[in-house]
């Protein structure tokens, strides 16, 4: 089959053509969209999920709804090397000039201005084109007090000009701890005062843990919605959705043989997807040819993504990422690894520590650890052999 009609989409973020198996999601999101803007209680939520799950497509979806209903948007994928108030300051002056082509600026937007001009000064941050004759309130250093002061500023500003503002955040995992303290308590204030600014965030699964760490009350001011593989019909419709738009079909043993295959991760049935494309010859796509694909798919992603993943360990990480990996896929107890490499907890503990703030790994709960990308494991497995015990010596 003609590779320029190739309908999948494996790319990191890139929106498939056919969004399977999120559609409670897709509503939840509208429905707190809609809400805010009209100036009833909303909730904000943080997706929780591994690596090739979605979270960043569907960010984009609500980022699409949020525009299509008239909100004023803001996406942003945390840089882990950036503080807080420096990535956000741009994108919220841009949300506040759209603000302005909405109604002349009166003293409300003035003071917001004035609030953001006065947050960058301090923070360090980078915006353009503000007016710095505005008058402005002194910011206090104290991000807590700064950044809720802005973002209140902000939502009286949209509440006026009846919108909502919405924040998109992916990789919340990597705020700073005190940085994201920060923006849970400014979103407190902005719940508490029904203000219309909602967040929407993406992030792997120890984010509650940590928003929860940071402020008690953050379990209650955020829905967190585990964001998994798809079931088994919602992953065939994955596939066969975008090859129908082509006029092709599967065959029913290649449809349940890839849906193994791929353990119903988005990434995964993108990519084996258009290999199963590019490996056959006419419709329909059979179990030879979804044979075959698995070989090419599993292929390119030891070439690329597992492959750039690992050379980003040093040794010792990625020794205990192999010991990990004899485990399986999921997550296995600490003291397990620890054993394994022959160390004692406290000894591995730092390694441990080091994968999770590369993004490596993740702990689901205290004592557990596995990896972020499904199929890692494998590919650990595969380019790590494990050695054979040698032969033990003879007795003297």
């Amino acid at each position: 089959m003609r590779a320029t009609h190739n309908p999948y989409n494996p790319g990191a973020g890139v929106p498939p053509r056919e969004l399977a198996g999120r559609d409670g999601l897709i509503e939840q999101a509208r429905v707190a969209i809609v809400r805010a803007k009209a100036g009833r209680p909303a909730k904000s939520t943080i997706m929780l999920g591994l690596r090739g799950v979605g979270k960043t497509v569907l960010l984009n979806t609500f980022e699409a709804i949020a525009e299509d209903n008239g909100c004023q948007t803001a996406l942003l994928e945390i840089d882990p090397d950036k503080p807080l108030a420096q990535q956000l300051a741009p994108h919220l002056q841009h949300v506040l000039h759209r603000l302005d082509r909405l109604k002349k600026a009166g003293a409300d937007l003035q003071k917001a201005f004035g609030s953001l001009q006065a947050f960058a000064a301090m923070f360090k941050a980078t915006v353009n084109d503000v007016d710095f004759s505005l008058a402005s309130p002194s910011a206090t250093g104290d991000l807590i007090i700064d950044l809720t002061d802005l973002l209140v500023a902000i939502g009286e500003a949209a509440k006026k000009r009846d919108t909502a503002v919405v924040l998109l955040i992916d990789e919340i995992q990597y705020i700073q701890k005190g940085d994201l303290s920060a923006l849970i308590m400014a979103l407190h204030k902005i719940s508490q005062r029904q203000l219309p600014l909602l967040m929407f965030g993406g992030g792997l699964p120890q984010l509650a843990k940590l928003a929860g760490d940071a402020k008690s009350y953050a379990e209650r001011l955020f829905d967190y919605p585990p964001i998994g593989p798809l079931d088994a019909a919602a992953a065939r419709l994955a596939l066969t959705g975008p090859a129908a738009r082509e006029d092709v079909t599967y065959t029913a043993d290649a449809l349940d043989y890839l849906v193994e295959q791929t353990g119903g991760y988005p990434f995964f049935l993108q990519v084996w997807g258009a290999h199963c494309w590019d490996a056959t010859a006419k419709s329909p796509i059979s179990l030879a040819d979804a044979k075959k694909a698995s070989a090419t798919a599993l292929a390119a992603l030891d070439e690329g993504i597992f492959k750039v993943r690992l050379a980003r360990l040093t040794e010792r990480q990625k020794a205990y990422a192999r010991a990990i990996a004899e485990f399986g896929a999921e997550p296995v107890h600490s003291s397990d690894v620890a054993e394994k490499l022959g160390l004692s907890l406290s000894q591995a503990a730092p390694i441990r520590d080091e994968l999770i703030k590369k993004g490596m790994a993740y702990s689901p709960e205290r004592g557990l650890i596995g990896f972020t990308v499904p199929k890692f494991d494998e590919f650990l497995r595969r380019a790590m052999p494990a050695k054979k015990p040698g032969k033990a010596p003879k007795p003297q």
